[in-house]
């Protein structure tokens, strides 16, 4: 019986990623996607907002002050996650993207406990995010990962503002239990020093997510 190996998680500041190529690319596939959902389709990433072009072109800058996750499943890119610098002790999640070909394989899962072990290693004492009213899926594997809804910080219709629980906040559910096993759970590889390797135990679930740049 073929065992499934649960994809890695590189995790690096911004300014330092390796994987520009991977990382342009999946962000240009990202905010296509979105503009186009949005009612608002362009032919490339010349027509995309000067704020998102500028994303592609030079992620290190874009990024310099943030945390970028690549997920890697059988040593190829296959997702990303941006948790940006905390502000004021809140940190978002943002630019969460994975590759059409490798979703239903726990990718999206894998960047929001490598994220989530991240902030919680900084004090980070809010994690929010927010995401298309449209996209339940991706709504859905939020929850699951223990974010709910909250008030709305962007004024934009059909967006829904959602920040993260933790744990003492969800004792004895299933949430709770999983987030207190996140640190454990997520393997982090390449750039992050002394991190350990370790089996996830993943839902099978699909993880068609995209969510608000």
């Amino acid at each position: 019986m073929h065992t499934h190996v649960p994809p890695a998680v590189v995790r690096s500041a911004g300014r330092l990623v390796a994987e520009t190529a991977a990382l342009t690319a999946m962000l240009t596939e990202y905010h296509l996607v979105t503009e186009a959902e949005k009612g608002l389709p362009v032919a490339d990433a010349t027509g995309l907002p000067a704020r998102y072009r500028a994303e592609i072109q030079a992620p290190r800058t874009a990024f310099a002050d943030d945390t970028v996750f690549l997920a890697v499943d059988g040593g190829v890119p296959a997702g990303c996650l941006v948790v940006t610098a905390p502000d004021a002790g809140t940190a978002e999640i943002k630019r969460v993207w994975t590759d059409p070909a490798r979703r239903g394989r726990g990718v999206a899962t894998v960047l929001l406990r490598a994220a989530l072990a991240h902030c919680a290693e900084r004090d980070v004492a809010t994690v929010r995010l927010s995401v298309w009213s449209w996209r339940r899926s991706a709504i859905a594997v939020y929850e699951r990962s223990g974010f709910r809804t909250t008030g709305s910080w962007d004024p934009r219709e059909d967006l829904v503002c959602m920040e993260y629980d933790p744990p003492e906040a969800r004792d004895g559910s299933p949430a709770a239990r999983a987030a207190r096993d996140a640190q454990d759970a997520v393997q982090f590889v390449g750039g992050v020093p002394g991190a350990a390797r370790h089996p996830v135990p993943l839902p099978d679930e699909p993880d068609r997510i995209a969510h608000h740049p």
